[in-house]
């Protein structure tokens, strides 16, 4: 009897300044040029406000201060990623936007416990892929916190 060949999960890759993440690619909607969002006040520092998305107010998250990497110079260059996560829609900075790459979920495994802190509380898993280490985005864990009390 053959075992089945395992299972696996195609991801998003992209970067953040130097650094590279990804998403699981059923989370992402779409991919958007840039278009400035409208700040809200007293939103919390990493959402850089909102969007207009055909009719919907859409958060857009800057997704390198809410992992607490350097501050990026934000221009027409970067992307948004729309992402949907659990009913929770938002758009996600990032710098550029690489390729979809298969991985095993074999090979992701947990971040280690004392590897946990202010950022990586938002990494899913971690994978070394051929001489690359993947840091999978907890979209969960990135959406938690942006709801903002417009009223």
């Amino acid at each position: 009897m053959t075992n089945p060949a395992p299972e696996e999960v195609k991801l998003l890759t992209f970067h953040l300044g130097k650094e590279s993440f990804c998403l699981d690619v059923m989370t992402v909607r779409e991919l958007r040029t840039w278009s400035a969002p409208t700040p809200v006040p007293h939103a919390p520092s990493y959402l850089s406000g909102v969007i207009n998305l055909r009719g919907t107010i859409l958060p857009v998250v800057d997704l390198a201060a809410r992992l607490g990497l350097p501050a990026m110079a934000i221009d027409e260059r970067h992307v948004i990623i729309v992402v949907d996560s659990a009913g929770q829609s938002a758009g996600l900075i990032v710098e550029a936007v690489n390729t979809i790459r298969p991985v095993s979920r074999d090979l992701l495994e947990a971040l280690p416990p004392v590897a946990r802190g202010k950022g990586e509380d938002c990494l899913a898993a971690l994978a070394l892929v051929g001489d690359q280490m993947v840091r999978v985005i907890d979209l969960s864990a990135i959406l938690a916190n942006r709801r903002v009390d417009l009223a």
